[in-house]
């Protein structure tokens, strides 16, 4: 894809009707401590970081150049919301997913440690995508993503899972385990959601947290199976991601999908 430095997801099974890409800090104009991580200019994409807001309009600008319409951005707030793309209206609502039924209307993400992650109906007729930190991953964003795209005709959906902080990175209490133990349904399940939680020795109580694991948890229990992606790290990866956990002020890169 012509234009800026993105990554196109290695998604198979993806319907050729369907457009998918993810940003990287790579492309922009931005300023450190929102730049490229290389002495260049970030494509940082939030406009909620502290950013100098001509610089993310001019990124946003030139990711906008490359999609067939302007994409449905909207303000995360780690919840579980999902909106309609395609009506929006130039709105910035609270929410942390939407989904598309209608050609051309973008769905987007924004992260920078959490995950990333874009659905799409095995014909290709309804897109989603879904913010998800471990809050929101325990609240059911996922489900509720697949829930809405199921209202809207979409039997056998497709998930992919785009750059999040690996599993050797993300640091947890035993709080976090907690909520997703409690959420739990069955024993299988509770044992499933344990391993994903490796016990970090001489630290009581600390956990690292898999969220490409929690991912595919969750969405199992949403029905959906079939996952690519996930073998990212925006933490690791300085040189192409954003990370909130590495370097604290930092910028956003976002995660994209439509209907052609």
């Amino acid at each position: 894809m012509a234009g800026l430095p993105v990554m196109i997801p290695h998604w198979p099974g993806l319907p050729a009707n369907v457009g998918a890409l993810s940003t990287t800090r790579a492309g922009g104009v931005s300023l450190a401590p929102y730049g490229d991580g290389q002495g260049g200019g970030g494509l940082n994409l939030g406009v909620h970081v502290a950013d100098d807001p001509n610089h993310v309009a001019q990124n946003r600008a030139r990711l906008a150049a490359m999609l067939p319409a302007q994409p449905a951005w909207l303000n995360q707030v780690h919840g579980v919301a999902v909106v309609d793309a395609a009506s929006l209206a130039g709105t910035v609502p609270d929410a942390d997913a939407s989904v598309a039924s209608t050609p051309g209307a973008v769905c987007l993400v924004m992260t920078a440690d959490c995950l990333p992650v874009l659905f799409s109906s095995n014909d290709g007729q309804v897109v989603g995508a879904a913010h998800a930190g471990w809050r929101g991953l325990a609240a059911g964003v996922l489900q509720r993503t697949v829930e809405t795209m199921r209202e809207r005709g979409a039997a056998d959906i497709l998930a992919w899972l785009g750059p999040a902080i690996g599993p050797q990175q993300f640091e947890v209490g035993q709080e976090v385990l907690q909520t997703f133990l409690d959420g739990a349904l069955d024993a299988g399940e509770r044992q499933a959601f344990q391993a994903a939680f490796a016990a970090i020795a001489g630290k009581p109580d600390k956990f690292l947290a898999d969220m490409y694991a929690l991912g595919h948890l969750m969405l199992a229990r949403a029905g959906v199976t079939q996952v690519s992606g996930g073998q990212y790290c925006t933490v690791s990866e300085a040189s192409r991601f954003y990370s909130y956990r590495r370097d604290g002020v930092t910028g956003r890169q976002a995660s994209l999908i439509w209907r052609k």
